[in-house]
């Protein structure tokens, strides 16, 4: 295929997505589990939230995020299963080498899902319906385990898909169907469109994604900001994101939640320079520096704010990052008030490489 042809043909890319992944695999090693509602996370009564649902659970309104103890009350039968990473890892590992096997382009996004691009494949499958097929086949034989496909000509319409029938679905949207596609999603299908977002779109008078086209265009910028250009071109299905199979890094951070509230700024200020030092060390191991620092304080009303500073030039010095984060604190409520969470992370990520000299800003040298 010459290089002008491929230019003008569809891409052909799949989005996959496993089924309830932690909670399925859970499931499949412990048969107690079959078939009952499950949630892997943390305990109640140490405020632990929910990690994931099993579909049983989700039938019960129990929710990825949501605090366990609220879970429970939704769901008294619910069966509570601490998780094992470790072992979700070993089964990402298994998925992400079968999708391997069909095309170099994969680009996880996740331990349980990624994006493939398949317009020319490994394994010469022609119809990308096939290629999806094969690999939802190719993964239940190997881990047990179910998934949802989509398959579409970009990212954005993809994603939509492999979420239409799920679980165990695949939904191809050929480029003749994309039209009549998107005139039935709500606006809430955009990418980079959450709650706030949609509540402001719905203020203007935005219900459906296609209302974005015809919307006022100074009307739509002063809702959502520099979002407006990218929403009207995702609203005529127009994607031009390729699937990069080695996604940069976009952000490092740790952060906990608290079994009973920190009432003492000393000790908030210990667990905000032990999270600081965890993300410098990681930004170490990687290789890379960060221009904002950004911490997280969720209060005990549950009622949350986010602290950034931004630096020209990019650091991964412990000292910096801790003495950042210990001053965005200071700008915070926690001194007055209890916090049940705090979390400390990097952003504006660049690769040491990609820096001048990096004799000069590499306080710790390689």
């Amino acid at each position: 295929m010459t290089a002008a042809r491929n230019a003008r043909a569809p891409r052909r890319i799949i989005h996959l997505d496993m089924d309830a992944f932690y909670a399925s695999v859970e499931q499949r090693d412990d048969p107690r589990l079959r078939g009952r509602p499950v949630a892997v996370g943390g305990s109640p009564q140490s405020r632990g939230v929910v990690a994931a649902s099993s579909y049983e659970a989700r039938a019960f309104g129990v929710r990825s995020a949501m605090p366990m103890s609220r879970a429970l009350r939704l769901c008294p039968q619910l069966l509570i299963v601490p998780p094992d990473f470790a072992r979700y890892r070993a089964v990402s590992q298994q998925v992400m080498a079968i999708l391997r096997s069909a095309t170099l382009l994969v680009e996880p996004l996740s331990l349980d899902e990624a994006y493939l691009d398949v317009t020319e494949n490994l394994w010469g499958v022609p119809l990308a319906r096939d290629v999806a097929t094969r690999l939802k086949a190719r993964i239940r034989e190997a881990t047990g385990l179910g998934c949802s496909a989509g398959v579409a000509p970009n990212k954005f319409l993809a994603k939509i898909a492999s979420g239409w029938r799920k679980p165990d679905g695949l939904t191809v949207i050929a480029p003749e169907r994309v039209e009549r596609f998107l005139q039935q999603l709500p606006v809430e299908a955009l990418w980079g469109v959450g709650p706030v977002t949609a509540r402001k779109l719905r203020a203007i008078g935005i219900e459906k994604l296609v209302d974005v086209r015809v919307a006022d265009r100074a009307t739509l910028a002063r809702a959502v900001g520099s979002l407006a250009g990218w929403l009207t071109r995702l609203s005529h299905g127009d994607d031009p994101r390729p699937v990069e199979p080695h996604r940069p890094w976009k952000s490092i951070s740790g952060e906990s939640t608290y079994a009973q509230d920190l009432r003492d700024i000393d000790a908030m200020r210990a667990e905000i320079e032990r999270f600081a030092q965890g993300v410098a060390a990681s930004l170490a191991k990687k290789k890379l520096c960060a221009r904002s620092v950004t911490i997280k304080v969720r209060y005990a009303d549950f009622s949350t704010v986010t602290r950034s500073h931004t630096d020209a030039a990019p650091t991964r010095d412990p000292a910096a990052i801790v003495a950042r984060a210990l001053a965005l604190l200071e700008r915070t409520d926690a001194a007055r008030r209890p916090v049940r969470l705090l979390g400390v992370g990097a952003h504006g990520l660049v690769d040491e490489n990609e820096l001048p000299s990096a004799a000069a800003w590499l306080p710790f040298g390689r």
